[in-house]
């Protein structure tokens, strides 16, 4: 074996283990976004009449999660590049 072929087994590795570090790291903003709708949901049904400050809420923070997935997602091509 020469030190490319070497080399190129470490690129295919590293593409890889980005994909499955990717993976693992959407998990956190799904698990995120269906708590924050399941807090609108609970607490809407508790004061219906806060429904509109609840879901203003959680707009934001749904933002502030899916910014964490798309950062996931840069860095997943920046590593298979």
């Amino acid at each position: 074996m020469s030190a490319i072929q070497i080399a190129q087994d470490a690129v295919n590795l590293n593409q890889g283990l980005s994909l499955i570090g990717y993976g693992l790291g959407a998990i956190g903003p799904g698990v995120g976004v269906g708590l924050i709708f399941a807090a609108v949901i609970n607490g809407t049904a508790r004061q219906p009449e806060a429904q509109s400050k609840l879901m203003a809420i959680a707009w934001q923070t749904f933002v502030l999660v899916e910014v964490l997935a798309l950062i996931g997602l840069v860095l997943f091509f920046i590593a298979s590049a």
